[in-house]
């Protein structure tokens, strides 16, 4: 491969990863705030109590916000699978094509359809009939995140499928859609959305009882978030259990890189901390003896085959080749989304017990450190996004196609390296106006509560 060719495609690489991971901030947010909002919903609808449509409507305008920034952003990427890697296009086109296309006609169209009824119906329609609209709308970005995962999880491993001239043709859309790289992922998916959720309600909630803005409310507030949190959290370290023994089968490469495990071990220890991990640097790590061999199977004196091993095999069974990942990334990025998943969970323990003893409000302390750790789900995301895409580096296609095979070979290193700028000026000024709404939003606050003697009739979304 020329030279020239090696900086298309590094840049075509670096203009996707911008892309998708600025555009992965927005959806945790929009199916976690989707499923808040709409349980705040049913909580009003079943009680009727003022306050669940106040917060309904409140929290509903930044879930608003967001959905309008996501939309935009993650239109982008499907112009770059036709543009700056057309030969993947080409490749697999027949079989990535159609869990897509079902999430642009089915999914997104559903949530786009009915989060206009959401909006434009509330006090038009019936109590009951607004409510389903937004679990419609629920419904339909959990919905996009599975079909979006069934494309994604076919590239991590390619199933239902066969090669015919040259290129990889459907055999089993029920294959596609039904394998366990896709189901055990969207879990994940869907527990550190619940995470993100939870964790930006608590994060409003703490500046308005840090300001003492109306207390009772955003007290109770508080107390959900929290709840939402610690289950989203526990959820999430589990389903991420259970995804990192199903990788280790999958895509034995990516999970030892992971560990930084370069030598097959029997037992194999968990790494906790390297400085630089690499094979030369073997030494300095923390280990716990067996437990990797523990977790990878639930057998403490398991083999775990390291990287060199893979390494070898893998270029047995498809050429001469550096089939090695990043394994800093890897590492990091593994140990820094697991250790994010722990602390969030246990902050939200923290909080319900303070909940608890009833000093929730008056913990100064607690609520000044919960709103940074608002950052927190939206790393480890990215983590997660890292290890997951990097993790299975040099392969786009595992097995199937390398990623230095399948960018867009007519596309002009100029070309790409323009686009590349003018997405991240543009991505950064969207980032500027999310940001500016959403704090004008909060700081805005909910709206007033209902004359005495009034009941609340509808949810009021406007600005």
């Amino acid at each position: 491969m020329s030279a020239l060719a090696a900086t298309t495609a590094d840049l075509s690489r670096w203009q996707f990863a911008i892309t998708i991971i600025y555009h992965f901030l927005f959806v945790p947010i929009t199916i976690g705030m989707g499923l808040f909002v709409a349980g705040l919903q049913t909580a009003w609808q079943l009680t009727g109590q003022e306050r669940y449509q106040r917060l309904t409507a409140f929290f509903g305008r930044i879930l608003l916000i967001n959905v309008a920034l996501g939309v935009v952003t993650g239109i982008v990427q499907e112009f770059q699978f036709g543009m700056n890697w057309a030969t993947y296009s080409r490749y697999v086109g027949d079989v990535f094509g159609a869990p897509l296309a079902i999430e642009g006609l089915v999914a997104f169209f559903l949530e786009s359809v009915f989060i206009g009824l959401w909006v434009f119906g509330a006090g038009r329609l019936s109590p009951r009939l607004h409510l389903a609209t937004i679990w419609a709308v629920a419904l339909g970005s959990i919905l996009s995140a599975y079909f979006i995962l069934a494309a994604n999880s076919w590239m991590q491993h390619p199933v239902g499928y066969r090669i015919v001239n040259g290129r990889a043709e459907m055999t089993s859309l029920r294959a596609i859609l039904t394998q366990g790289n896709l189901l055990e992922a969207f879990a994940h998916v869907i527990s550190a959305a619940i995470v993100t959720a939870g964790a930006l309600a608590l994060a409003v909630s703490a500046y308005h009882l840090l300001k003492k803005n109306e207390v009772e409310l955003f007290g109770h507030a508080a107390r959900i978030s929290l709840v939402v949190l610690l289950v989203g959290g526990l959820s999430v370290v589990t389903w991420g259990h259970f995804q990192g023994q199903l990788v280790s089968r999958e895509q034995p490469m990516k999970m030892a890189a992971a560990e930084a495990l370069f030598t097959t071990e029997k037992p194999a220890s968990l790494s906790l901390f390297a400085l630089g991990p690499s094979q030369n640097a073997s030494g300095n790590v923390v280990t716990v003896p067996h437990l990797l061999s523990f977790l990878t199977d639930w057998h403490w004196y398991s083999k775990i085959y390291g990287v060199n091993y893979w390494q070898r095999e893998y270029a047995k069974d498809y050429g001469p080749g550096n089939y090695e990942p990043i394994v800093a990334v890897n590492y990091w990025s593994f140990r820094l989304m697991t250790g994010i998943g722990f602390l969030l969970a246990g902050w939200s323990l923290l909080g319900l017990w303070l909940a608890r003893r009833r000093k929730l409000e008056r913990s100064r302390r607690f609520l000044r450190w919960s709103i940074p750790l608002l950052a927190l789900p939206f790393l480890a995301n990215t983590f997660g996004w890292l290890l997951r895409e990097m993790g299975r580096q040099p392969w786009v296609v595992e097995g199937l196609l390398k990623t230095s095979d399948a960018f867009s070979h007519s596309v002009s290193v100029q070309a790409v390296a323009f686009t590349l700028v003018g997405f991240i000026l543009v991505y950064t000024l969207l980032a500027a106006i999310e940001a500016w709404l959403v704090v004008y939003v909060v700081k805005r606050g909910p709206t007033p509560p209902a004359g005495e003697g009034e009941q609340p009739k509808q949810i009021e979304l406007g600005y």
